[in-house]
């Protein structure tokens, strides 16, 4: 089965693969003549916007989610809460069952 990457794994990998091709064309641009080297070096140019351009997106898309954690956990605190004390009600009220049970048997 194919895993879901979340979006900021993927945004990782995509700067990641920028990068790769940023070096990729530096090297190229070093072996290629000058022609072809204005070129490269436009190319290089409009990865590194593009990369700094993902970079902030990516830093946004993290600020978000922090944020949308942080209000649903907010959101979830007074029924957690609220559960906790049915839950250690009902094991209050079980041992209390189991009280009365074994303490008429033994009488």
């Amino acid at each position: 089965m194919e895993k879901k990457k979340n979006p900021t794994a993927e945004i990782e990998e995509v700067l990641q693969e920028i990068g790769q091709k940023i070096e990729e064309l530096v090297k190229k641009g070093a072996e290629a003549g000058a022609d072809v080297k204005e070129d490269i070096e436009q190319k290089i140019k409009d990865l590194k916007e593009n990369k700094t351009t993902l970079e902030g997106e990516l830093q946004k898309a993290k600020e978000l989610l922090k944020k949308e954690f942080k209000e649903k956990k907010e959101e979830m605190e007074p029924r957690l809460k609220e559960s906790k004390g049915f839950f250690r009600e009902g094991l209050r009220q079980l041992g209390l069952a189991f009280k009365a049970i074994f303490g008429k048997s033994s009488k």
